[in-house]
């Protein structure tokens, strides 16, 4: 496939590696391809800037929106190496058609993946924890007022050098997490499989008041009843029960992580029984869990210290990084820094 390459005349100076943050920071280019009426037009690799999009774009209006998240990382080889690019690709085409849009084939949008760290490769840093965050985007940009879905869209790519995802968090310290019993991210039926930007829009006010009180994220029940654990903030959830890794099944109110996927083929790998059942308020209320962790590509995996059920809170393994998260944790990051072996050859070599 060919990429039409224009360089910068401006390269930005890097950023202190200790002061990286989350998405602070950008490299000196982005990708973007176009697509008019189910046809995609030549990928560019362009100097990172405002995009120019019509006022009357159907991403602004009417919430055709969505986005994937991976990363790429410097192994203790020097060497580039993205991580499950083609299960992010893949996932965004599945999820793409629920929102009527249009998404690039997967083995082209992995393509564009590699160009961008390959123009930017010096922007992957070497520190460890660190990584370059990819977050693909693809957007309406038809200007039509109409309701229906746009027949013109936009795919861009940007890049990011990140650190810990949580500003109060390094590596492994666990996070304090409020319980939502009243409001819902997703609905059964809605657009919770697909990483919509519209997903992320109703988790906002919940997240904002727990921060308020001190919690770093909430714990989404399901909608009907607030009875099922369904997402922690933007993270699948699992927990440690009896001698089991428990984790609730997906459905369309579930988005299918790439890291809980690998976090799950680990486990077994590991000879820990892993099941995919849902996970009752009562038995996280009942103090029942030995061990509470998020996984998501941002923070890798994410252990709770504390849940609030309205006031009542419960401390998950006094407050300390359990040994199932912190063995899986291990196991995933050295792998993605190339310390262990990647058996399910889940990196791809960046030329």
């Amino acid at each position: 496939m060919a990429i039409r390459i224009t360089r910068t005349s401006s390269p930005k100076p890097q950023p202190d590696v200790k002061k990286l943050g989350f998405g602070k920071f950008f490299s000196d280019h982005m990708a973007t391809c176009e697509c008019v009426d189910g046809k995609w037009a030549e990928p560019q690799l362009v100097p990172f800037g405002p995009l120019s999009i019509d006022p009357a774009a159907g991403a602004l209006h009417y919430g055709q929106a969505m986005f994937e998240g991976l990363k790429a990382f410097r192994g203790e080889d020097g060497k580039v190496r993205l991580f499950r690019a083609d299960a992010n690709a893949k996932r965004m085409a599945k999820g793409a058609p629920r929102l009527c849009m249009q998404a690039p084939d997967p083995a082209k949008a992995v393509e564009i993946f590699h160009a961008l760290v390959a123009l930017d490769r010096d922007w992957v840093p070497s520190a460890l924890g660190t990584s370059l965050y990819l977050r693909p985007n693809l957007i309406a940009t038809e200007g039509y007022l109409g309701v229906r879905p746009s027949t013109r869209y936009l795919f861009y790519v940007i890049a990011s050098p990140v650190g810990a995802y949580y500003s109060n968090a390094s590596g492994l310290e666990p996070v304090r997490i409020k319980v939502e019993l009243k409001l819902t991210r997703a609905a059964p039926g809605g657009i919770g499989a697909a990483k919509a930007a519209a997903n992320y829009a109703t988790s906002l006010y919940s997240a904002a008041e727990a921060k308020k009180e001190g919690y770093s994220q909430v714990l989404w029940m399901d909608a009907k009843e607030h009875a099922f654990v369904e997402e922690v903030g933007t993270m699948n959830l699992f927990a440690v029960i009896g001698d089991e890794l428990v984790t609730p099944p997906l459905s369309d109110s579930i988005l299918a992580g790439v890291t809980r996927d690998s976090l799950m083929t680990l486990a077994r790998d590991k000879g820990i029984k892993v099941v995919e059942r849902p996970i009752t308020r009562s038995e996280l209320e009942a103090g029942t869990a030995k061990e509470v962790f998020g996984s998501g590509t941002a923070a890798v995996v994410s252990p709770v210290g504390e849940l609030n059920f309205e006031g009542k809170k419960v401390m998950i393994n006094g407050g300390q990084p359990g040994p199932i998260a912190k063995a899986l944790y291990d196991e995933l990051t050295g792998i993605q820094r190339g310390s262990k072996p990647d058996t399910h050859g889940w990196l791809k070599l960046v030329e």
